[in-house]
């Protein structure tokens, strides 16, 4: 095979292919025609002399070579694209420009507010779209189209760079007149009526069920440890309904201290430590290696770095 032969979007379109198992939808994350798309995967096959996507009960699936393939092809075309990147100046005090960042709620709450105090001085014309774990998935930061992501992360493409923003352990946070926390024994934690709040990740959201502990997240795992189990009233995928709802219900709330602190000086609210080990949980910002050397981006996370550090 003569490299001088090898279109270059045809390595595009194979990386987009497999990613996407879809003719169609492939086609509409480069922009052209469903035809124009099968077309580059007949030449495909040709090159590879493989049929790349075959079709399967399951929907088209990617054949062996082509599995073996991936991986290499991806890497090639992301050092190609850092490569060529052009590298622009930045000037944070006269820039309008627009950054997308995912945030749980989680983070949103706690740090989204020490962050826009800082940019607000720093970089007056800079706009914030705050998306949620549902409104993306790992392929939109892969491709860049979201500037960062800023999660609990259990498991990461090993391409993505990540930083560590803080650790967090975890309080429980209810009225004060609740009696069940006077004092808030482990037996008095398990009498309570709780509201759990989500372990956000990426993708759209399910119903939960009390009985599956494995999807209810790191408080019912360390009490699932000790062979106990909470009585949940209320799912909720939001940390500031919960913590309204542990105050005008007496429900309580178990979720990370940072976020559990925000309420810790309002009246009627007592704020205190869990009767049994939950371990601490870590914050992490994660970003394509394709904006990674971006001016810009450089900027931004490092004032998301700062503003951590204030939280």
């Amino acid at each position: 095979m003569n490299l001088a032969d090898i279109d270059l979007n045809l390595l595009v379109a194979f990386d987009i292919l497999l990613r996407e198992k879809n003719v169609s939808r492939a086609a509409e994350q480069l922009n052209i025609t469903q035809p124009a798309m099968s077309s580059s995967l007949k030449r495909l096959r040709k090159l590879l002399n493989d049929p790349v996507l075959v079709r399967t009960s399951e929907g088209m699936q990617p054949t062996e070579k082509a599995k073996k393939l991936a991986p290499k092809l991806r890497k090639i075309l992301l050092d190609l694209t850092d490569a060529l990147q052009k590298v622009d100046s930045f000037n944070p005090k006269t820039s309008q420009r627009l950054f997308r960042i995912m945030a749980s709620d989680y983070a949103a709450s706690t740090l989204l507010p020490s962050l826009l105090n800082q940019l607000n001085e720093l970089a007056p014309g800079i706009t914030l779209d705050i998306m949620t774990p549902s409104d993306v998935d790992f392929v939109d930061v892969e491709n860049g189209k979201i500037d960062m992501a800023i999660n609990h992360f259990e498991k990461l493409p090993q391409s993505f760079h990540q930083k560590v923003l803080w650790q967090d352990s975890f309080s429980c946070i209810t009225h004060s007149d609740n009696p069940q926390t006077s004092p808030l024994t482990l037996e008095n934690y398990l009498k309570a009526q709780h509201v759990w709040v989500s372990k956000t990740g990426f993708g759209v959201g399910v119903g939960m069920n009390p009985k599956d502990v494995q999807k209810l997240g790191w408080v019912d795992e360390a009490l699932a440890k000790i062979g106990e189990k909470r009585k949940i009233k209320l799912f909720t995928r939001n940390y500031q309904v919960a913590m309204q709802l542990a105050h005008d219900d007496h429900l309580l709330a178990t979720l990370p201290s940072k976020a559990a602190n925000i309420h810790a000086s309002r009246p009627n609210y007592t704020v205190q430590a869990p009767p049994f080990v939950i371990p601490d949980i870590e914050l992490k910002m994660i970003w394509s290696p394709l904006i990674h050397h971006e001016p810009s981006h450089i900027w931004l996370r490092q004032q998301v770095i700062e503003a951590a550090k204030r939280v």
